[in-house]
């Protein structure tokens, strides 16, 4: 039976909550948002795989390449867009564009993307059965709850004739967009994050990639089902506000970040549960 790091609600609220006020209380005028003046530049950052990516740049690559890096780590999915946008941070690195687009839509932010760096496909995880052909009748899935994660996540299901959505259905499809459910499963929505924790609660889960790394799961080889690579348009970005685009500190990072240095340390470190895509 596969092991999972038990990520509790607490834990995950109160490190947003101090990142969040870290990040946000200080405005504009912070200091560490210091685009153009030539101080370092401040990522938000996943703490798997993101923040370790960008540590091994920063203690690797940035000196050499004349930038000074500092590196945030965040665990949820909202505070490091709303950090950008608001000028605590310089820039972000955790997302997806469909997610980034509607996060934009829904918040009225200015978050562009800069460059793709590497893809962690979406898996199906279980404590209860080996396969995804065990999943009995009547069993529970559970998904993330934000609207992009959770089509990507029912697309992972339908890619694999789990289930069928109705034809049309982009990325924005929930459980009512399903037309088809053989096996007649049950959604539970869970917020990303906790994802992991709820194996125990669940028959089977849909976890993004940096949770289950962060959870001590190996989605190459753990994942029931796990996204393919090829054309996949979920691949994680550098992102910052609009107009930002050609800080020389950003531009630098970029290219750091799309180097043949950083794509075999995202090859040697993570055997396939996090793709580089970039080589």
């Amino acid at each position: 039976m596969r092991n999972t790091v038990k990520i509790t609600t607490a834990v995950l609220a109160a490190g947003a909550l101090t990142l969040g006020l870290s990040a946000c209380g200080s405005g504009k005028d912070s200091a560490s948002s210091s685009a153009g003046t030539g101080g370092p530049l401040v990522v938000a950052a996943s703490p798997v795989p993101h923040a370790e990516i960008l540590d091994f740049v920063k203690k690797n690559l940035a000196k050499k390449a004349g930038l000074d890096l500092e590196v945030k780590e965040f665990q949820d999915y909202i505070v490091p867009n709303t950090a950008t946008e608001d000028g605590s941070v310089d820039a972000n690195y955790f997302q997806n564009q469909p997610y980034l687009d509607d996060f934009n839509k829904k918040r009225g932010t200015h978050i562009v993307p800069v460059v793709t760096v590497h893809l962690e496909p979406l898996g199906l995880y279980s404590h209860k059965v080996e396969s995804a052909d065990a999943l009995k009748s009547g069993a529970t899935v559970a998904v993330p709850n934000d609207a992009v994660n959770e089509a990507r996540a029912l697309q992972l299901l339908a890619s694999k004739g789990l289930i069928t959505l109705k034809d049309g259905t982009g990325t924005e499809a929930t459980p009512q967009d399903i037309s088809r459910n053989p096996r007649k499963l049950r959604f539970k929505e869970v917020e990303a994050g906790l994802t992991p924790r709820a194996l125990d609660d669940v028959d089977a889960a849909v976890i993004n990639g940096n949770y289950a790394i962060s959870a001590g799961l190996k989605p190459a080889a753990d994942a029931l089902v796990l996204e393919s690579a090829k054309k996949n348009p979920y691949g994680n970005f550098l992102a910052v506000e609009k107009g930002n685009e050609n800080d020389p500190r950003v531009k630098k990072l970029a290219k750091l970040l799309t180097s043949p240095e950083v794509a075999k340390f995202i090859e040697d470190k993570y055997a396939g549960s996090v793709v580089p895509s970039f080589s």
